[in-house]
């Protein structure tokens, strides 16, 4: 039960802002333009900001095992490479391919990562380090899903050449690649510029919400609810029914397996709608997947932990 609780306490503030962002749009509070200028602002600023602090401040080397970094890392290609195959199969507006993709293989791991463990083991174990191998990852791949199937996507060598060089300069790429060698390093960022980057950081979460809010369309997103719940299922009920088996077969300890777990089946975050708004993708897809799988996480991870516990591959 305390289990279910702290997942309600994590997953219902997040749909109650995006509920804010839609009732202060409703009231004419927040324009159109409003929306699309806080989308630009996540993308372009906080987004990578936020994924600098996260990468900068998690030392990789520390308490390094190579076997669960491989599994992430491996797991996380799977994972994509799967929902994409999917996507391209399932979705008869091939529009939708790429937002279908990323939504339905990237969970809100940073976000939920090591509060869920530490509210579980007692100390964040191995989440960070999951976060440190699959995070990065988990934006690569959207990355070059959503250029690939993005709204303007040319075919040929010209197709490949923009994609190339719309992954160099992606912010969320940019914001991790200079993550890195503070991480490797160990370098400690002085006060002032660290208040000032989780100042900037902090925006992100907030801002997003407000804007997946302001930027709901009912009877859009009720045209679209049949693959919303569909990419919803993939993300919280099949790939951990895929990953986690493999997980216990692999011998991973608690910590490791609850990292895993947040990894396969968390809620989508947030940032699919940003990145998918930015690169021209299906933003309404993305949305609805986000309020589909945040709603429902609070069941399903609980679900998941109560079967881990009662099996006996966490303590």
């Amino acid at each position: 039960m305390s289990n279910f609780i702290f997942s309600i306490n994590a997953t219902f503030p997040i749909f109650l802002v995006i509920l804010l962002g839609w009732f202060l749009k409703h009231i004419g509070l927040i324009t159109d333009e409003f929306a699309e200028v806080a989308n630009k602002y996540v993308f372009k600023v906080s987004l990578p900001v936020l994924l600098f602090r996260d990468i900068a401040t998690t030392s990789i080397l520390k308490d390094m095992n190579i076997q669960f970094v491989a599994f992430c890392f491996i797991a996380t290609f799977i994972m994509f490479t799967i929902c994409y195959i999917f996507a391209r199969i399932y979705c008869k507006d091939k529009n939708m391919v790429g937002a279908f993709a990323q939504a339905s293989a990237r969970g809100s791991a940073a976000v939920l990562g090591i509060a869920f463990v530490e509210n579980i083991c007692g100390n964040s174990g191995m989440a960070p380090l999951m976060i440190v191998s699959a995070v990065p990852l988990f934006n690569i791949y959207s990355v070059v899903i959503l250029t690939v199937c993005g709204r303007d996507s040319k075919k040929g060598k010209e197709g490949i050449k923009k994609a190339f060089f719309n992954i160099l300069k992606n912010p969320i790429i940019i914001g991790i690649v200079v993550g890195v060698p503070f991480s490797l390093l160990s370098v400690n960022i002085p006060t002032i510029p660290m208040k000032t980057i989780n100042y900037i950081a902090q925006t992100a979460t907030p801002v997003a919400l407000i804007a997946i809010g302001a930027g709901f369309n009912t009877n859009e997103a009720l045209a679209k609810i049949k693959p919303a719940v569909v990419a919803s299922v993939i993300k919280l009920v099949i790939l951990p029914a895929i990953f986690l088996p493999l997980a216990i077969m692999f011998g991973f300890n608690s910590s490791e397996i609850i990292a895993i777990l947040i990894m396969v089946g968390a809620p989508t975050t947030i940032s699919c709608y940003i990145m998918a708004k930015n690169m021209e993708n299906d933003e309404v897809l993305s949305s609805n997947v986000i309020v589909l799988t945040t709603l429902l996480s609070s069941v399903t991870l609980t679900l998941w932990v109560f079967v881990l516990k009662s099996l006996g591959y966490i303590g």
